[in-house]
């Protein structure tokens, strides 16, 4: 997958990351990442037009639900940008989705379940939720509520915040770690492995939240998260390249090229959104490391290793 990714049945999330320069509003408009190549995602879809993902083999054709955020999200930029109907529809197809998928996990919260496994460092054995999708799902449902003014849309997206104000061993999507400081998981695994594509995705969604329900746990949140990504960035440097995830077993995990490029671009996102210096300087440092061609195939050769070796 990570040799040749536009050949793979997974293409849809191998897009090339982009700023979306009409995202930046004092309301909650446009998503922040243009999602131009997931917008024209051609297939498969089940026979509502909701996107399904063919892992082939043993997994075969699944509903992702974090897939399913990102193409109404790039569908309702496409519909914003044109007014087109057709976009309009797609965008409300996915969100419809996400309100008739909210499940309830085993303690008591309403979640978004993969109903398949997969394999990350260890199997994540179906139903499995993710923070990611938590806080994807509620950016889109947000903007259905706000394009509709359907109550269904603002209930799913209050009911689906619910994951981010508990624990990880309660039910939720959050840790806190042995200094303090807050983080938004993608992968629910002990110890958390703090991924961090998925933390800043997480992230735009508790942003969202706060700015449209006013809700003061969902500014705490960010505010706190904003600390632990202010803190902790640079221990996703090494040097030349930038990691994937802080995990604690195994060896580290590089991004692969298409995250390292995800990287920069969901920081200056947050350069964007927040002013902090911190982000634009290591959206910098990670852009330059992006640009130096030995750096590059030394990190696409290290990634193809890691993934030879380990998966």
């Amino acid at each position: 997958m990570y040799l040749s990714p536009r050949r793979s049945p997974l293409a849809f999330w191998y897009e090339t990351p982009e700023v979306n320069e009409r995202a930046f509003s004092k309301e909650v408009g446009e998503y922040y990442m243009t999602f131009r190549g997931k917008a024209e995602y051609a297939g498969p879809f089940d026979e509502t037009g909701v996107p399904l993902l063919d892992y082939r083999g043993d997994i075969g054709r699944q509903y992702n639900p974090i897939a399913i955020a990102q193409y109404g999200l790039a569908s309702y930029n496409s519909y914003k940008q044109a007014s087109d109907p057709a976009r309009r529809a797609a965008f409300l197809r996915a969100a419809d989705w996400l309100v008739e998928h909210l499940e309830e996990n085993p303690s008591g919260l309403r979640v978004w379940h993969h109903h398949f496994d997969w394999p990350y460092r260890e199997t994540l054995v179906a139903p499995w939720y993710s923070g990611l999708a938590q806080g994807q799902g509620i950016s889109l449902l947000i903007r259905a509520a706000l394009d509709t003014g359907r109550a269904e849309y603002e209930q799913a997206a209050v009911v689906a915040f619910s994951s981010f104000t508990a624990d990880v061993k309660n039910g939720g999507v959050v840790v806190r770690d042995p200094r303090g400081f807050l983080w938004i998981e993608e992968y629910l695994v002990d110890p958390p492995s703090h991924i961090l594509n998925g933390f800043i995705w997480s992230l735009w969604g508790i942003y969202d939240f706060a700015r449209w329900s006013g809700d003061p746990r969902a500014q705490e949140i960010f505010n706190e998260s904003l600390e632990t990504l202010t803190n902790n960035l640079a221990r996703y440097d090494i040097a030349s390249w930038s990691l994937y995830e802080l995990s604690d077993t195994g060896p580290r995990m590089l991004a692969s090229p298409y995250y390292h490029r995800l990287h920069v671009i969901q920081l200056k996102v947050l350069y964007r959104l927040t002013g902090r210096e911190v982000f634009d300087r290591f959206a910098e440092r990670w852009d330059g490391y992006a640009k130096n061609p030995a750096l590059r195939t030394w990190a696409l050769a290290r990634k193809a290793w890691f993934k030879l070796r380990h998966y």
